[in-house]
């Protein structure tokens, strides 16, 4: 009797063994496959495959275009991560240093200027739009009634200054020098038959003064943000003009990267008819597509 319940007892511990290690090799199994399912997850969930282009820029009108350009770019199976400044030299430092791959905010001749200046080594990947200056009439309310001696406030930086002039002067009021074009200061006035005169100030202070002088030439981010319209100004800067051609706003990159095919995709998003739309809608002028 004694070695019969020996012998049960042992066969027991046995098949108690033979169910853990089934056990044991049954959960390896599903742990292996579990791995495997993450695993799997983690390469497809949230992931672009790299395709995240990261873009600096200043909210208007150059973040708000871009969040249009976002949306074509997702349906490609990009990711546009914009980032928005409220200077003019973090998204050109942080370019430069690869933090972004490419800045929207800045015309191409400050870009060239920054280069000069800095050392950079920045490249206009494409010309996206122009935003022309307007001439608003203050006390004086059309050109026809301006009189000898009349106030005019213009930007008091060369670059702007200089486009400040060229509209007087696309407008006849009066004469530069023969060839000075984007360079022009006040010396370079040949002639002023009415003598105006010219209020220097910062551009962005030209749209608060329009009660005290006869006129002002206001840049077209400041008069957007002063809630001026361009309709509304008395004469525009051409967009057939020398001033299009030198301060059209482009997408800056790191030279070099000029042909990356995320840098291309942002652009062929930026340049689609759904961002004309939007730009002409949105601006009414006061932002001019240049494709």
């Amino acid at each position: 009797m004694k070695k019969f319940l020996a012998f049960v007892l042992a066969l027991a511990m046995v098949l108690a063994l033979a169910a853990c290690g089934g056990n044991s090799g049954a959960g390896n199994n599903s742990g292996n496959a579990g791995n495997g399912g993450d695993a799997a997850g983690s390469n497809d969930a949230g992931s672009t495959g790299g395709k995240t282009v990261t873009v600096g820029a200043t909210p208007a009108p150059h973040a708000a275009i871009l969040e249009v350009a976002k949306k074509l770019m997702e349906a490609d199976g990009y990711t546009l991560d914009i980032k928005e400044f409220n200077d003019y030299v973090t998204p050109n430092t942080s370019l430069e240093d690869g933090s972004l791959d490419a800045n929207y905010f800045q015309h191409v001749t400050y870009m060239n200027d920054f280069n000069d200046e800095r050392g950079a080594h920045l490249v206009n990947a494409a010309g996206i739009h122009y935003e022309p200056l307007g001439l608003y009439g203050g006390k004086t309310a059309s050109l026809a009634d301006l009189a000898d001696g009349a106030k005019i406030a213009v930007p008091n930086d060369a670059t702007n200054e200089a486009r400040a002039l060229l509209l007087l002067e696309q407008e006849g009021l009066i004469k530069l020098k023969e060839g000075v074009g984007v360079s022009a200061t006040k010396s370079d006035v040949e002639e002023n038959p009415h003598n105006f005169e010219f209020v220097e100030m910062e551009a962005r202070l030209t749209p608060t003064v329009l009660q005290d002088v006869d006129m002002a030439v206001v840049n077209g981010n400041y008069a957007i943000d002063a809630g001026l319209k361009i309709a509304d100004a008395l004469a525009v800067e051409s967009a057939e003009g020398d001033a299009a051609e030198a301060y059209v706003n482009v997408i800056a990159v790191k030279e070099g990267n000029e042909n990356d095919e995320g840098i291309q995709e942002l652009i062929k998003c930026l340049k689609s008819d759904e961002v004309k739309s939007f730009i002409e809608e949105t601006y009414e002028g006061a932002v001019v597509p240049l494709f």
